[in-house]
């Protein structure tokens, strides 16, 4: 895909792996819609892409079904078209994270909801103008912690690997319509959200999203498989 003129809506997109990919969208020449729940730190970051791309920040909290739908019909009212969706945006639960012998059930069914629910939910609002076109990327952004176990980390990583199955299921659904799902791991990242996941632990050793974040643009220039799991940053060696 040519992201020349074409419009990327981005969740969770104001700091981290998010922003990097905004930032590498908008050097492509897209048009950016960036939400995540932050209005601030949104803010400053539609500041700084501004100057060089026209973007419209909205903040959501993309759990809230009613916030994701005026996300998405904010989006059509400015752009007039969503030609890529990156699902960025993701909860944790707890910090620090329980094991699952005593995690709470409330605050793991809000984890799902943020990391399962809601990416279905703006997938299936984007993808009726896609598969009028007959063309559309969506990209959802996983974790390693969703295909091994991590002691720690099973709530999160239930969640992941839960998105992952939705993943392959949807491109299976789509498959022929033109619209392509892809399945991002990120890896091991020095980020904020690593940081309240992992409180005290010094993770200056671990490499920030700019490694991570070209895989995602490759695959929505590149790629033309309808489904691809990608490991960022194996992808990133052979790339670079």
């Amino acid at each position: 895909m040519d992201l020349s003129g074409s419009t990327a809506l981005i969740t969770g997109a104001s700091r981290g792996l998010g922003l990097e990919i905004a930032r590498l969208f908008a050097s492509r020449g897209a048009r950016l819609v960036i939400a995540a729940r932050g209005s601030e730190a949104l803010g400053a970051a539609e500041r700084e892409l501004s100057d060089v791309a026209d973007v419209l920040a909205i903040p959501t909290d993309v759990s809230d079904l009613q916030q994701a739908q005026r996300l998405v019909e904010g989006a059509m009212e400015r752009f007039g078209r969503i030609d890529v969706l990156v699902n960025n945006a993701s909860s944790l639960g707890p910090s620090p994270m329980h094991p699952l012998e005593d995690y709470p059930a409330d605050e793991l069914a809000g984890v799902f909801n943020t990391n399962v629910v809601a990416p279905l939910r703006l997938a299936q609002l984007v993808l009726p103008p896609m598969r009028e076109r007959g063309a559309g990327v969506i990209v959802n952004v996983s974790s390693d912690a969703g295909v091994n176990a991590y002691p720690g980390w099973g709530g999160y990583g239930a969640t992941k690997a839960a998105l992952e199955h939705l993943s392959r299921t949807l491109a299976a659904e789509l498959e022929g319509s033109g619209v392509r799902v892809y399945v991002v791991d990120p890896g091991d990242m020095n980020t904020q959200m690593h940081a309240e996941a992992e409180p005290g632990v010094d993770l200056s050793h671990l490499p920030g999203p700019q490694i991570s974040a070209p895989a995602v643009l490759w695959l929505v220039e590149r790629e033309t498989r309808p489904f691809a799991r990608i490991e960022a940053q194996s992808l990133a060696l052979v790339v670079a």
